[in-house]
């Protein structure tokens, strides 16, 4: 039972992981909002964070075993133990990719990157989008804290017992 709450912080310190990520992509995405041109030449891409539940990982093995106990009938109790525990639990996988959306064209026909229509390529990032998704970001990372803070209260007062 004591290896349960533990594994709870790993699980939480992945998810801590993944909102740290979308984080740096946003602010990435922010900073970048203006740039025109990058070192390879190229207009900047919104960066975006895809994240995703590991399939078939034990963590989603383990849920639909509970599900499907609980929904078989509801005098069914939860599992108290776990089958084929892995040293190392991996409930999710998050990875950098580039948002494939056009630029956006600005008539400026004094930018020097501007082409022969006076219309420059601006990078296809919105600054309000960027908000919203680092608010969303930042309440996630505050929910995964919580969870770590409440399963390490937890453990904190098994032990006073």
């Amino acid at each position: 039972m004591a290896e349960n709450i533990f594994k709870s912080f790993g699980i939480s310190g992945q998810g801590l992981s993944v909102q740290r990520l979308r984080l740096s992509a946003t602010a990435k995405n922010i900073a970048n909002a203006n740039t025109t041109r990058g070192a390879d030449g190229q207009v900047y891409k919104r960066e975006i964070v895809v994240a995703r539940a590991v399939p078939d990982s034990f963590f989603e093995r383990e849920l639909q075993q509970q599900i499907t106990l609980t929904g078989t009938n509801g005098l069914h109790g939860g599992n108290t133990g776990f089958s084929d525990k892995p040293a190392g639990i991996k409930a999710v996988e998050a990875f950098t990719a580039t948002d494939s959306s056009p630029a956006r064209k600005v008539y400026d026909p004094s930018h020097p990157d501007s082409d022969g229509d006076g219309y420059v390529e601006m990078p296809n990032v919105n600054i309000v989008t960027e908000m919203v998704e680092m608010i969303s970001a930042q309440r996630a990372f505050e929910a995964n804290t919580s969870v770590f803070s409440a399963a390490k209260n937890i453990a904190k007062e098994s032990l006073e017992i």
